[in-house]
C-alpha cells in the first residue's frame, strides 16, 4: 500500500447539512460545536488561512476537509460553491488537496460527475456497521450493499477511501462489529476511522437511553474491542487514524456526553494497552520475574509504553515483581515492538527509577 505523507487538514464543518434524516446517534453541533449553516466564503477563508498558520516545516502537506454532514447530499449549487470557495489555495500551492465525508447511499455517477473537475483527492464513507440489522436499528437509511457498490465506483474513479465504522451501535455486539471490519479489510480501504457510539444530548438515541432501551459500551469493553480491531487493520496494512471522536470543549461537557465511553485520549489509551500486552508478553519470555528491566521502543511509543501518570509501568513492575525499570527509545525499531533487557538487581544497573 502507498505510504502517503502525514497532512495538516484543515476543516471545515457542515454539521448534518445534506443528509436526509437525523440518524439515532448523531447531533454533529454536539459533537462539533459548530452552528448548522453552511459557511460562507469569508468563513471559510478565514478557517483555511488560520489553519495554514499553523503548518510546520516538517508538514508541509495540507489538506481541505469537509466534515460533519453528508456532502454529495448537498445540492448541486452548495457543493460547488463550497468546492469553489477553497479551490484557490490548491491552485496557490498551499493546499495539497482536497476530500470529503460522505454517505455510501449518495456516491454515484451522477454526482461523482459534478466534482470531477475539482482537486478532490479524498473520500471518507460513513460505513458504521455492514450488518443490515444493525444500520436499520441505528435508522441510517441505506444497507452495507451500498457500502459495496460506493467502494467500487470510487475505486473506479481512481479516488483514496477512508471507511468509517462504529461500535456499540443498538443491535450490535463484538461478534458483529468484529464481522464489520473484516468486511472492511475485504474492501481494503487506504485508511479507516472507528467511532463507539456515545448518547449524546439532542439524539433520538438520548430518548431511548432515558427510556431504559440502550445500553451503551463500558470503557473496558470499548477498549478491548477497539485493541482487537485496530490489531486486525494494521495486520492487513490498513491504518487506523483515529480512535474516539475529536477532543472539543463541547464533549467534555457531561450535559453532552450523557453517557457512553467517552475520553479525550481514548485512541492513546487503546495503543497504550496494546504496549501493555507486548510489555508484557516480552517480559513473560524473559523470565523477568524479580529483575531490573529496560525496555526499548519506537520514539512514538514512549509515552504510550509508560501508559497514562506511567500506570503501565506499575502494572509490570507489580505483575512481574520488577525492581528498577527504564524506557529507551530507537528510531530505527519497528513501531510495533517492544525490546526487552533484564538484569539481576546486583548487576548494578544505573538507570533512574520511574
Amino acid at each position: 500500500m502507498t505510504v502517503f505523507p502525514k497532512p495538516l487538514v484543515i476543516p471545515i464543518f457542515i454539521p448534518n447539512r445534506g443528509c436526509p434524516h437525523q440518524c439515532l446517534f448523531c447531533n454533529q453541533h454536539a459533537v462539533t460545536g459548530s452552528a448548522t449553516k453552511i459557511p460562507d466564503h469569508g468563513d471559510i477563508r478565514s478557517t483555511v488561512e488560520q489553519y495554514l498558520g499553523y503548518k510546520k516545516p516538517g508538514r508541509s502537506h495540507a489538506e481541505i476537509s469537509f466534515y460533519g454532514g453528508n456532502f454529495l447530499g448537498l445540492s448541486i449549487q452548495q457543493t460547488g460553491r463550497l468546492l469553489t470557495a477553497v479551490l484557490p489555495f490548491v491552485v496557490s500551492g498551499d493546499v495539497a488537496g482536497l476530500r470529503f465525508s460522505t454517505r455510501p447511499d449518495t456516491i454515484d455517477k451522477v454526482r461523482l460527475d459534478r466534482i470531477r473537475d475539482y482537486p478532490v483527492t479524498i473520500v471518507e464513507l460513513g460505513v458504521q456497521s455492514t450488518n443490515d440489522n444493525v444500520l436499520a436499528a441505528s435508522e441510517r437509511g441505506h444497507t452495507a450493499g451500498d457500502t459495496l457498490e460506493a467502494v467500487a465506483l470510487l475505486r473506479r474513479r481512481g479516488y483514496r477511501i477512508g471507511l468509517q465504522m462504529m461500535i456499540g451501535l443498538p443491535g450490535d455486539t463484538p461478534a458483529a462489529s468484529l464481522a464489520t471490519a473484516r468486511d472492511i479489510v475485504g474492501l481494503a480501504p487506504d485508511f479507516v476511522r472507528i467511532y463507539p457510539t456515545l448518547v449524546l444530548a439532542g439524539s433520538p438515541l438520548a430518548d431511548i437511553y432515558k427510556q431504559r432501551r440502550y445500553t451503551p459500551l463500558s470503557m473496558e469493553s470499548c477498549v478491548s474491542q477497539l485493541k482487537t480491531l485496530y490489531r486486525l487493520f494494521t495486520a492487513h496494512g490498513i491504518p487506523v487514524i483515529r480512535m474516539g471522536l475529536q477532543a472539543s470543549s463541547e464533549l467534555g461537557d457531561p450535559s453532552v456526553v450523557l453517557a457512553g465511553p467517552y475520553h479525550p485520549a481514548l485512541g492513546h489509551i487503546v495503543l497504550s494497552d496494546i504496549m501493555l500486552d507486548a510489555a508484557g508478553q516480552a517480559l513473560a519470555e524473559k523470565k523477568a520475574h524479580g529483575k531490573d528491566a529496560v525496555f526499548t521502543v519506537h520514539p512514538v511509543n514512549y509515552s504510550r509504553l509508560q501508559g497514562l501518570g506511567k500506570q503501565n509501568l506499575d502494572k509490570l513492575k507489580e505483575r512481574f515483581a520488577l525492581g528498577r525499570v527504564h524506557v529507551r527509545t530507537d528510531a530505527g525499531m519497528p513501531e510495533d515492538m517492544v525490546r526487552v533487557s533484564c538484569f539481576q538487581p546486583a548487576d548494578g544497573l544505573r538507570v533512574r527509577r520511574l
